[in-house]
């Protein structure tokens, strides 16, 4: 079988995911006027405008209750290991998963502004499940899955982005406790985080990936600030400026080892990144189809637009540039769930830049065949290419995952590195 074809298994999980939507997601999103938060009414009314630009408490209500739906179903787990209630889904499967999920366009079921979907996207947990302690796990994961806690991840800095190795933000020891100093930026989801992982410097030099350490720290910690909330292209945001001011917290707070807080960082990052790609590549498969679908039936000077070259000939590239994305983002996603992540990483990097440019250039294209209309928020096109271009630089900037890509064809990272 190749990556483009799909397994019965996953068919199968896919109908049922279906059959799931129309039978729970959709009739939930339906009443008590929940449009709101999908139709043109959608950033007015997920963003609590007077309280810093966060998520209205009843949209994210809604969220939880999909989420909860979707547990008590057997899917918001199923990437997530089989101790802590998942199916241990493979790279494979959660980038088909995505991708369809995604072309179905705007819902409840699946909306990737919050990361939120009926098959959840658990970064939190799996950096608890990979290199979380006991107690951490005991702690966490569950209230994590029941919407009971939720963890941030301070890892960028005012002065500081794709260059985490710069970092300003210090720890030092005293005693069995560590002192933190420092500042965070688009420190996401701290208006309900009941912890933050703060990426600190422990020791090395500034430039040097050894030496930076991961704590786990309560935000009801004395001397923890969440400052300010940065409006973004996108509202609501959820993306805090965090500052912590001597801020103590035992060494049991240490995430992974100390000094290699970098590979907590990086540990799901690569599948992050596949899965991003994916949910591009639907999102912008969506555009195409509801351009295509307009182009069909909206007639000007007495014809279709379907019958005009340029109106054609832009959603034939876009098309033939999303045959070619499924199979590439198939094909690494199947090679990470096979290799170390190591020796696909400049795969990973061309899947997620590529995808997440298709999908502004998809959402654009399809505004543009719509006309007036597609530049209305009566249609999908100004909401999607609005979040996918927050992809374009969160995650990686792509001049970062092109300088990757060029790193490992050049020789100069990668498991072909000069010597």
């Amino acid at each position: 079988m190749t990556t483009n074809q799909v397994a019965e298994s996953t068919k199968d999980l896919l109908a049922r995911m279906d059959q799931f939507i129309e039978r729970e997601i959709k009739p939930l999103q339906a009443q008590d006027d929940n449009e709101r938060f999908f139709d043109h009414r959608r950033e007015y009314e997920r963003t609590d405008w007077e309280n810093g630009g966060i998520p209205r408490r009843e949209w994210e209500d809604l969220l939880r209750e999909m989420k909860n739906r979707a547990d008590k179903a057997g899917f918001f787990r199923h990437d997530l290991p089989k101790e802590v209630g998942g199916n241990e889904s493979t790279n494979l499967e959660m980038a088909i998963i995505r991708e369809h999920l995604a072309r179905k366009g705007l819902g409840l079921h699946n909306d990737l502004q919050d990361e939120s979907s009926i098959v959840g996207n658990h970064s939190g947990v799996h950096m608890l499940t990979k290199f979380g302690t006991q107690e951490q796990k005991d702690e966490l994961i569950e209230k994590c899955l029941t919407g009971q806690a939720g963890i941030g991840f301070g890892l960028t800095e005012p002065d500081h982005g794709s260059d985490a190795t710069w970092m300003e933000t210090q720890a030092v020891r005293e005693g069995d406790d560590w002192i933190i100093n420092g500042a965070k930026r688009w420190n996401t989801g701290m208006h309900r985080a009941s912890h933050d992982v703060i990426f600190a410097r422990t020791s090395g030099k500034d430039g040097e990936a050894r030496g930076i350490t991961a704590f786990l720290v309560p935000t009801s910690t004395e001397g923890f600030s969440v400052d300010f909330f940065r409006w973004t292209f996108n509202m609501p945001s959820d993306h805090a400026d965090v500052s912590l001011r001597d801020v103590r917290v035992p060494s049991s707070a240490i995430v992974g080892e100390e000094g290699h807080g970098l590979d907590v960082a990086q540990g799901f990052v690569h599948e992050n990144r596949i899965r991003q790609a994916a949910s591009s590549l639907g999102a912008g498969e969506h555009c195409i189809d509801l351009a295509v679908q307009y182009a069909r039936k909206r007639v000007t000077f007495g014809e279709p637009l379907a019958r005009r070259q340029a109106v054609q000939w832009p959603l034939v590239e876009l098309a033939t540039e999303a045959e070619m994305l499924r199979a590439l983002i198939r094909q690494t996603a199947s090679e990470l769930d096979e290799r170390h992540h190591l020796e696909v990483s400049d795969k990973v990097a061309m899947c997620n830049y590529r995808a997440n440019r298709f999908c502004c250039d998809a959402a654009d294209r399809a505004m543009q065949i719509h006309g007036g209309v597609g530049y209305s928020r009566h249609m999908p096109f100004e909401h999607i290419y609005r979040h996918h271009r927050r992809y374009r630089i969160t995650e990686g900037a792509e001049e970062i995952q092109m300088r990757k890509v060029a790193g490992y064809l050049f020789g100069f990272a990668g498991p072909n590195k000069s010597k």
